[in-house]
């Protein structure tokens, strides 16, 4: 079994392709569902973020499980094979892992560094262990990708370059706005509008409160989890903060600096009538920034054509210099993958050999049995002390013998094509492959009992 990568981000896709495949938290179980339901595939995690979509599927066979990927995401977003290859990237086994590793590490993210994939990649994997689409290798695999991110935030100064893409947005819209303090219009950022309620719409909110806005409101479709936000933001930041359905937008975008959108909606959120409506009730000539952080994209892309109106939306951010860590934490920040993913595939490796070598171990005790038994009949005479010390010597024999080879098959297992040690051991002995792999299952089961 090896673990396939299929994927699209802002390093890959223009925002309309990520638009088109991104996967809402509602929709991802019914997806990863439907990968399952592909005898090549056993195993899978859906992660979808702001600027990536990403499946990580345990597989038998490479052709049939990625045509079955191309299939479901095909059926999802409306697109081609054709249209989503052009713009996505395929890893398979050891490459599929080393990228799991760097991007909970943020070192492809678009903010290097920014802490939030990591909680992006635990709710991908705790989704598909509710969902019963996770095994020992994805739990594995997942259990290690956080390790790393947090190695990496720990040990190394990488998130410095900036919190989160919600930070860096939010220093292009203060550019935005003192830039026009020469119009007459007051600089700085002192209220603002969040629009969603969600783990982006909590850190947005942060955020805000942390560059010193005074006037915040949350706005959100259930207006109950909106006042939840605001009230746990006026609490942690002592700033009035308040919560609001959509029908009151285009009134608290009319008196706002910033407003910055990041539901996880399918379709427009904010149209353009209604942020021609919050310009014709403004009483100044202050422009308004909309950070659009959306995925899809929140606002009608015809706002940003209207006078006075600023968009800042993921495509923009691209590129940006505060989206780049120091070089230094970077090169320590790869070393840690690079060394984790050295761990993880020895560990991998020897996990691998396991079923072989118990199955070697299970044929040899099932010839020392029968040869006692072929001795008790023989030998009627032999009383029991006799009995029990002639099975011990021989049993002790056997383990002898088998110590070293099976010692040392688990070593050569861990380095490159180390499996081929494995193979010679099961013509050598004679091994049947359903043997070795009933004791794998039961090994695999007894595996999962523990770590639950």
């Amino acid at each position: 079994m090896s673990v396939l990568l299929f994927g699209v981000s802002h390093r890959s896709a223009p925002v309309e392709v990520l638009e088109r495949l991104a996967v809402s938290d509602h929709d991802r179980p019914k997806l990863v569902d439907e990968l399952l339901s592909s005898r090549a595939i056993s195993e899978a995690m859906l992660v979808s973020t702001c600027n990536r979509v990403e499946i990580y599927a345990v597989v038998d066979a490479f052709h049939p499980a990625l045509e079955a990927v191309g299939a479901v995401l095909g059926d999802h977003s409306g697109m081609t094979v054709t249209e989503m290859t052009r713009h996505a990237y395929v890893r398979y086994s050891e490459a599929a892992v080393e990228h799991l590793f760097t991007v909970a590490a943020g070192l492809d993210s678009l903010v290097v560094g920014e802490q939030q994939i990591l909680g992006q990649i635990r709710n991908a994997y705790l989704d598909a262990d509710a969902n019963q689409s996770t095994g020992r290798v994805m739990h594995e695999l997942a259990q290690q990708a956080l390790r790393v991110g947090k190695r990496v935030h720990t040990e190394t100064g990488i998130d410095r370059a900036g919190a989160s893409v919600v930070s860096v947005a939010l220093h292009r819209a203060q550019a935005v706005l003192s830039s026009s303090a020469g119009t007459g219009a007051t600089s700085g950022l002192h209220s603002a509008v969040v629009v969603g309620a969600g783990a982006m719409g909590g850190l947005a909110t942060a955020q805000l409160a942390r560059e010193g806005v005074r006037d915040l409101v949350v706005v959100n479709r259930t207006v109950a989890n909106a006042e939840h936000l605001a009230g746990n933001i006026a609490a942690n930041h002592g700033i009035a903060v308040r919560g609001a359905g959509l029908d009151e937008l285009p009134a608290a975008m009319a008196v706002a600096d910033v407003v910055v959108t990041c539901t996880g909606s399918v379709g427009t959120v904010v149209s353009v009538g209604e942020v021609h409506s919050a310009l014709a009730a403004r009483t100044d000539a202050r422009p308004l920034v909309i950070c659009d952080l959306g995925l899809p994209r929140n606002v009608d892309p015809a706002a940003g054509r209207l006078p006075g109106v600023h968009v800042v939306d993921i495509e923009g951010l691209r590129g940006d210099s505060e989206t780049q860590a120091a070089e230094n934490d970077t090169s320590a920040a790869r070393s840690i993958v690079a060394a984790e993913l050295a761990d993880y595939l020895t560990h991998q490796r020897q996990a691998e050999v396991t079923p072989t070598v118990a199955a070697l171990r299970q044929r040899a005790a099932d010839v020392v049995e029968a040869e006692i038994l072929r001795l008790e009949t023989r030998l009627p005479g032999l009383d029991d002390p006799q009995r029990d010390e002639v099975a011990k010597t021989v049993r002790r024999v056997v383990d002898k013998l088998l110590h070293a080879p099976t010692v040392r098959v688990k070593q050569l297992a861990s380095t490159p094509n180390g499996d081929h040690y494995a193979e010679a051991l099961r013509e050598l002995f004679e091994l049947r492959p359903g043997a070795a792999e009933s004791v794998s299952a039961s090994e695999m089961g007894d595996a999962g009992r523990t770590e639950q």
